[in-house]
Formats: structure tokens, C-alpha cells, sequence
């Protein structure tokens, strides 16, 4: 029941977020077309192609987050919370492109002096820009803030970066109405480096997630302090953990007295896991028990494997390993 109502809380606020990402993406989307017309401002273009790939990397999201947090079916057994990595990849891959647009337009447009023409207009639009974007960043932290989200993370990290450009934008203008008419330019290709920079850290935390990078080590080790906090847990090793949306998943083996019989060792285990779960709001969790004589043999059988392949020998499904 908990982790239904966590899950529904989760989708409830990732949806919330993704809707309002859209909306303001459309809305400025509309607004600087008309500005960049009327003044032929290479900073308000770049203004208006960050605002195209908001919108594109916010549809990508409002589809992926939605199918993010469909529930794990016969297929997909671990559910389906890497749609949200694939959604902060390709945002990134579409602010990269963006940026290196923007700074062949704007290095042309330094080469042949292009003047701004009504420059209040681009003013004008830039600060209700940044009026609206404010008021969606502050929604985008509170989902984060609920969820986790990697995705909505990654949007928030895009229009966030919109705050900084709009108000780039408006000094870019101001100077450029008083005859400098290269820092139209140059405020346009220091906007398209920022806005690199931004997509190469989503990016890489996009692919991280997609490789199962392990849980923060504050993370792992508030699960180890957990588990030693269970009464006839003796030790654990193999600690495995990774993230896909909003689904933490943590595998480990944990230490038993010898002596204990099966339904004590099991009663043991249900209560670390119980425990881990409770740690995070959605957290999938698998333990496996191990008597204390065995430990030392599985341990040197890790240390044995990781040492002579990066790959672990697997039996047949029939079950007849054909290795001697």
C-alpha cells in the first residue's frame, strides 16, 4: 500500500510538472517569434532556439515520464524508469546541436555588424520571459523535490539556464540600442557556451543512469548501517545498488548465525528488507542469506571471479555445467 501511494504521488507531481514545462515552452515559443521578427537580434534568437528545444525536450519528457511510471509488466519485469534517462539524453543531444547552431548565426551576424532594431520589444519580452520561467522553476524544484526525478531535473536544469539567458538577452539589447552592436553577438555566443556546458552534464548523468551507476555513497551507506541495525544480522557483502526513475533497487547477502533454521533466517531477511524499503519512498529489494561458515568462500570466490573475467560463468538453464 505504501509503495502504491508512493508511486501515485510520484506520477501525480512528474505529470504536474511535464504539463507546466510544456505550456511555458509554447507560450514563449509564441512571444519571441514575434520579438526576433521585429528586432533581428541574434541574442533574441538564441533566446527563441533555446525556447524551440525547451519545447521539444519537454514533449520528449511529458511521453517518457508517462511511460516512465507505467507499472512493470511481463516484459519489462524492472519496470520502465529508464525512459526518464533516455528523455535528459536526448535533451541533451538537442542542446548541443542548438548551441553550435547558434554560434555559426551569431558569429556571422558579429562579421557583417548586423544593428538591432527595436530593441524595447526584445526588453519587454525578455522580462515576462523571465517572469514565467521563475514561476515554473519553483513548481519543477518542488516535484523534484518530492520525486527525485532525473528528467524533471534535467528540464529544471534547461530552464533554469533560461533565467540567466533572458536576463543576458536584455543587457545584450540595452548596449546594442546604444550603438555597441557586437555585444548582440558576443552575449548570443557566451549564452550558446553556457548552454553547452549544461547539456554535457545531462548528458552525462543521463548515461551514468543508463549504465546503473551505483546510489550516492550517503545512500549505500545509510543501507549497510540499516542492515547491521537488524538483530541476527551478523555482516553483509555483495552490496549491489542502482536507480531507473524512480526506483531504487538494492541487492546484497547478509551474514546468519549457522545454528538458525530456515524460517528464523528467512523471518530475519523479510525484516532487513522491510527495513531498506522503508528508507526510500519506492525501493525494490533483494536479500540473500548466507551462514557465517560460508562467507569467507564466497568472498574469495568474488574476489576470483572479478579477478579473471569481467564476465561471471553462468550454467546452462538445464542446469548440466559442462565445466569441470
Amino acid at each position: 500500500m505504501a509503495a502504491n501511494q508512493a508511486h501515485d504521488n510520484y506520477a501525480y507531481w512528474v505529470k504536474i510538472a511535464t504539463r507546466a514545462s510544456v505550456s511555458v515552452a509554447f507560450i514563449l515559443i509564441a512571444v519571441k517569434v514575434a520579438a526576433w521578427l521585429m528586432t533581428d537580434s541574434s541574442s533574441m534568437l538564441a533566446s527563441l532556439t533555446d525556447s524551440l528545444l525547451d519545447s521539444l525536450a519537454s514533449l520528449f519528457t511529458f511521453f517518457a515520464v508517462r511511460y516512465a511510471v507505467q507499472p512493470a509488466d511481463n516484459e519489462h519485469r524492472f519496470g520502465h524508469g529508464k525512459a526518464e534517462s533516455l528523455a535528459a539524453l536526448v535533451q541533451s543531444a538537442l542542446i548541443t546541436g542548438s548551441a553550435m547552431l547558434l554560434l555559426i548565426h551569431s558569429a556571422q551576424q558579429w562579421i557583417q555588424g548586423t544593428p538591432v532594431h527595436q530593441a524595447e520589444i526584445g526588453v519587454y519580452v525578455s522580462v515576462f520571459a523571465i517572469a514565467l520561467t521563475l514561476g515554473l522553476v519553483i513548481l519543477q524544484r518542488i516535484a523534484i523535490k518530492k520525486t527525485g526525478s532525473q528528467a524533471i531535473a534535467a528540464d529544471a536544469l534547461h530552464f533554469s539556464s533560461d533565467l540567466l539567458l533572458n536576463s543576458a538577452v536584455i543587457v545584450a539589447l540595452i548596449l546594442s540600442a546604444y550603438g555597441w552592436l557586437w555585444a548582440d553577438s558576443v552575449f548570443a555566443i557566451i549564452i550558446a557556451i553556457f548552454l553547452a556546458q549544461g547539456a554535457v552534464r545531462i548528458g552525462w548523468d543521463a548515461f551514468q543512469s543508463l549504465m546503473d551507476r551505483e546510489l550516492p555513497e550517503v545512500e549505500k551507506q545509510l543501507i549497510i548501517d540499516t542492515i547491521k541495525g537488524i538483530q541476527g544480522v551478523r555482516g553483509l557483502h555483495g552490496l549491489k545498488t542502482r536507480s531507473a526513475g524512480p526506483t531504487r533497487f538494492v541487492q546484497c547477502h547478509i551474514e546468519l548465525d549457522d545454528n538458525l533454521n530456515l524460517r528464523q533466517a528467512h523471518d530475519i531477511a523479510d525484516k532487513a528488507e522491510l527495513a531498506v524499503a522503508n528508507l526510500f519512498d519506492y525501493t525494490d529489494v533483494i536479500i540473500h542469506m548466507d551462514p557465517l561458515s560460508v562467507v569467507p568462500v564466497e568472498l574469495d570466490t568474488e574476489v576470483s571471479l572479478a579477478e579473471t573475467s569481467p564476465i561471471p560463468h553462468q550454467a546452462p538453464a538445464d542446469g548440466n555445467d559442462p565445466t569441470p
